[in-house]
């Protein structure tokens, strides 16, 4: 029996996206994916709302002093060397896309511009998956940054990160200058979200090339605002708000920094962090998230089955 034996017909639809580029396409990435086109709730339906099986990106970072303990001691010294880190999440721990996060434009002071842009094409030579790279998220020093992400990854069609409502002309204008897309973040408030896509667009961003990352809390910790803003954003949407009809992406990277994480019995620890990562992003992706980040590689298995079985209509394992 399917999830719903009668079809809704929305008047709206989700936009689409498109992340890489491969040789064919002017790049050297091995796949390129056009997000977005659903037509209907998530997992809805023997056609799975029309539209593409959520994506599940794997995040590291440049700087792991930043970097939650639980990943850092799980991966090792690849914490310190970010293209090879890069390398062994594609060919052993199978993401969709690396997220990479510039972490050391956080260390006070740093002016360092042009490792930025060396360590970006250090890390798309290494791997052949899509990339999303946070910048630095400090005003002060965006606009270099995001010009080095920018530039290092033409042609590559990148997702860079993150434009928020005070500030967000910088990563807007290296993705206008090179081609390639912006998420765009706002507090938990569908209001918010609809008035950040309106400001991008005013300065010429395009809707194809914006996802939308509405904030996502750890589950338990205000994981139940961002699910219902997400839902209603997905409804919005659907219902033919076309300022809000764009795919989203979600992170919640809190989950390994929780109380119950950090405080769990050593020889578990891993195992909760993987578990509370697992179920914020499943509940994200079911929420209607296109993307969901992890940084635990044992996640993304336990996420491409549960995936797996929602699309085709099977059980998840485990459940009766």
């Amino acid at each position: 029996m399917t999830m719903a034996d009668e079809t809704f017909e929305w008047s709206g639809r989700i936009g689409e996206i498109t992340l890489g580029a491969t040789p064919a396409d002017g790049g050297t990435r091995s796949v390129a994916y056009r997000i977005g086109g659903e037509s209907d709730l998530p997992f809805l339906g023997m056609e799975c709302s029309k539209g593409s099986i959520p994506l599940i990106a794997f995040e590291l970072c440049d700087d792991p002093s930043f970097w939650s303990p639980i990943i850092t001691g799980y991966v090792g010294d690849l914490a310190h060397d970010t293209p090879a880190w890069a390398r062994e999440a594609e060919e052993h721990y199978h993401p969709d896309l690396i997220r990479l996060y510039l972490t050391s434009t956080k260390i006070r002071g740093f002016n360092d511009f042009n490792s930025i842009g060396t360590r970006i094409r250090e890390v798309l030579a290494r791997t052949t998956l899509p990339l999303i790279i946070e910048g630095s998220n400090e005003p002060a020093i965006d606009s270099e940054v995001f010009q080095q992400c920018g530039e290092a990854g033409a042609g590559e069609r990148l997702l860079l990160g993150t434009a928020e409502a005070g500030h967000y002309r910088s990563v807007a204008a290296a993705a206008m200058a090179y081609n390639h897309s912006v998420i765009a973040q706002s507090p938990i408030d569908i209001n918010l979200a609809k008035q950040l896509n309106i400001l991008l667009r005013e300065i010429g961003v395009p809707a194809d090339r914006v996802m939308i990352d509405p904030y996502t809390g750890t589950l338990g910790y205000g994981f139940e605002y961002s699910y219902s803003v997400m839902e209603r954003i997905r409804f919005a949407a659907l219902k033919g708000d076309t300022d809000l009809a764009m795919p989203m992406i979600s992170s919640a990277a809190d989950s390994l920094t929780v109380k119950e994480v950090r405080e769990a019995d050593p020889l578990k620890r891993d195992e909760i962090a993987v578990k509370w990562e697992f179920y914020a992003a499943l509940s994200a992706a079911i929420a209607g998230a296109a993307i969901v980040c992890v940084r635990h590689p044992a996640t993304i298995p336990m996420l491409k089955e549960a995936f797996g079985a929602l699309w085709t209509g099977r059980s998840i394992q485990g459940d009766e």
